[in-house]
C-alpha cells in the first residue's frame, strides 16, 4: 500500500509516496512566492493549490497504488475562502506580523496569563485569530466575502473534495483553541467578533475527511477512492515521523525554523513555561501535548550563503560536491569567538521579542567567511541551549534529542549542536519526518498500522548518533556566556 503524505510549508509544497515499510517510493516539491513588504507576508492561495496539484500528480505518476493522502502544513497562515472553497484573498501567512495592535488587545479583555491557560499560545501577531481580526477591522469587504478562514492543510482537503476540517494542533496556532476542552474557545471568539462557524470542524489528527472527488481524482492521476486524511501542524507530524509519541520523548525539526519538541501527557502552560514563552499545544498523537520551543534559523544560513558564498558553490561545483558540505570542510575545529544572533525576523523562544533584529559580536582580521559560516551554525546552537534549557526546566528531564530537517543534516552542525547543548543527537534515516508523520497518519486511518506505536515501529529508524566532546564543550563556555548577555544589552538599542 501507497501513503501519500503532503507538507504545506511557508514556501514550497511537498508531497512524499512512502511504502508500509516508511520507505520512500516518490517525491516531489514546487515552490511558490511569498511577498513580503515590511511587516506583511502574503502567497497567492491559487498558486499554494496549483503547486499542490502539480505535486500530487508527480509523485502519483511515479508511484501506483496510492491509498490515502494526509495533508500537514506550516501553523499560523490563514485562507480566507468562499463557500466553494475558493480565496477571496491572498493567503495571510505565518511570518507575517501586522496584527499588532490585535494581539495587544489581549492583553485588556482576556488578559496575557489567561490567554496563555487557555490556548498555550503566548502573545503575538503571528496568530491566526489577530491576523483574522486585522482583516475584520481593516478590509471589512474582504471580511464579509469570507465564507470560512482555513489553514492551508484545511484549505487543500477542500479543494480535494473532502470535508474541510481542521485537527487541533493547527487549531491551536490560531490562538482561539481551548487545548483543555478540544474545541474553539467561545470565550476568545466572541471577543474577537469572529463566528465560530466561519472557522472549520476540529477533530484529531488521522480523522478521515472522506475521499478524494472522483473528477479531481481522475486529474490528479489518482485512482479512485484515495481516502483523504486530516494532518496537523508541521511541527507535531516531524515530531510523529521521528518516533517523538511518549512523554519525555523530544525532537528537533532543523529548518527555515528550528523547533525544539517535547512530548508530555498534559499541557505546560505552567506559570515556568509561561515565562519562557513556550508554545505548550495538542500532539498530533492523540491525548498526548507538544511543548514546542522554536526559532528562526534558516534566514540566517541562506541569507549568509547566498550573499558571501558565490566562490565557494563554484568551487562546490567544480568538485561535484553540495555546496553546504565544501562549506564543512573548510570549518575549523576550535571555536570563532563570534556570537551571531539568528534574530532575522525578531526571535521567538525564549524572548517573544519581534523587535530583535541579527547581530554578530567578535569580528576580527582574521574574521573569514569561512570562520563566520561557522559562527552561523554556533549562533544555531547557541540559541538552541538556551531553549533545551527552557523545555529541561518546565518538563521531563531528557539527554536525547533525535534531529531531522535540512538545517541538521550535516554531521558539523549536528556535532556542534551536541557539544554546546550537551546532549545526545540522534539523526533520522530520512530529514523529511514531516511528510513521514503525515503519511503514517493515512495508514492509521487506512488500518495499514494498529496504532501510532505500531507505525513507529515499522517506520521510524535512527541513523547516527552524535555524543558531546567534553573537551569542546568547555572550550564553548567563554562563547556560550557572552552569547547569554548578548541580547539583553541591546535592549537601548531595540528601543530606539
Amino acid at each position: 500500500m501507497a501513503l501519500l503524505g503532503l507538507d504545506m510549508g511557508s514556501t514550497s509544497i511537498k508531497g512524499i509516496v512512502f511504502d508500509e515499510a516508511g520507505e520512500i517510493k516518490a517525491e516531489a516539491s514546487i515552490p511558490f512566492k511569498t511577498v513580503w513588504h515590511e511587516n506583511t507576508a502574503e502567497a497567492d492561495a491559487e498558486e499554494m493549490w496549483s503547486a499542490a496539484v502539480e505535486v500530487i500528480k508527480s509523485v502519483a505518476g511515479k508511484a501506483s497504488g496510492i491509498e490515502a493522502i494526509c495533508v500537514a502544513s506550516h501553523g499560523e497562515t490563514f485562507i480566507p475562502v468562499d463557500g466553494d472553497c475558493k480565496p477571496v484573498y491572498s493567503a495571510i501567512m505565518n511570518s507575517d506580523n501586522r496584527a499588532v495592535n490585535e494581539s495587544q488587545f489581549w492583553e485588556k479583555s482576556i488578559g496575557r496569563r489567561n490567554m496563555y491557560a487557555i490556548t498555550g499560545m503566548p502573545l503575538h501577531p503571528m496568530f491566526g485569530i489577530n491576523k483574522i481580526m486585522w482583516l475584520k477591522n481593516n478590509m471589512p469587504d474582504v471580511f464579509a466575502s469570507a465564507k470560512m478562514f482555513l489553514s492551508p492543510a484545511d484549505y487543500i482537503l477542500g479543494r480535494l473534495g473532502a470535508r474541510p476540517l481542521t485537527d487541533y494542533s493547527l487549531a491551536c496556532r490560531s490562538m482561539a483553541f481551548n487545548i483543555n476542552n478540544f474545541d474553539w474557545s467561545d470565550d476568545i471568539l466572541k471577543e474577537a467578533g469572529i463566528s465560530k462557524n466561519m472557522l472549520p470542524q476540529c477533530a484529531p489528527s488521522g480523522t478521515s475527511a472522506g475521499k478524494v472527488k472522483s473528477d479531481m481524482a481522475d486529474i490528479l492521476g489518482l485512482g479512485s477512492g484515495v481516502k483523504a486524511v486530516v494532518g496537523g501542524h508541521d511541527q507535531p507530524l516531524s515530531a510523529l515521523g521521528s518516533g517523538a509519541i511518549n512523554e519525555g520523548d523530544v525532537s528537533d525539526s532543523a529548518g527555515t525554523y528550528e523547533c525544539l519538541a517535547m512530548i508530555s501527557d498534559t499541557p505546560k502552560n505552567n506559570d515556568a513555561a509561561y515565562e519562557y514563552n513556550l508554545n505548550s499545544y495538542c500532539h498530533a498523537v492523540d491525548k498526548k501535548y507538544i511543548t514546542l520551543a522554536f526559532f528562526p534559523a534558516g534566514f540566517a544560513t541562506s541569507w549568509f550563503v547566498d550573499e558571501f558564498c558565490g566562490e565557494d558553490r563554484i568551487l562546490a561545483e567544480k568538485e561535484g560536491i553540495p555546496l553546504y558540505q565544501y562549506l564543512s570542510q573548510k570549518i575549523e575545529k576550535e571555536p570563532t569567538g563570534i556570537c551571531v544572533t539568528p534574530h532575522f525576523i525578531g526571535s521567538c523562544n525564549p524572548y517573544w521579542d519581534m523587535r530583535a533584529k541579527g547581530a554578530i559580536y567578535g569580528l576580527a582580521p582574521d574574521s573569514s567567511r569561512h570562520k563566520l559560516f561557522k559562527a552561523i551554525y554556533e549562533g544555531l546552537a547557541l540559541e538552541l541551549s538556551l531553549n533545551v534549557e527552557a523545555l529541561a526546566n518546565v518538563g521531563t528531564k531528557f539527554d536525547c534529542i533525535r534531529i531531522s530537517g535540512g538545517n541538521g543534516r550535516w554531521p558539523f552542525s549536528v556535532q556542534l549542536r551536541s557539544d554546546i547543548t550537551g546532549k545526545i543527537f540522534y539523526t533520522m534515516d530520512t530529514t523529511q519526518t514531516v511528510c513521514k508523520g503525515a503519511a503514517m497518519l493515512a495508514g492509521i486511518a487506512s488500518g495499514v498500522y494498529h496504532d501510532y506505536e505500531d507505525a513507529v515501529k515499522k517506520t521510524v529508524h535512527t541513523d547516527k548518533k552524535f555524543e558531546p566532546d567534553k573537551d569542546i564543550s568547555e572550550s564553548y563556555e567563554r562563547q556560550k556566556a557572552i552569547y547569554r548577555t548578548l541580547y539583553p544589552s541591546l535592549e537601548k538599542v531595540r528601543g530606539i
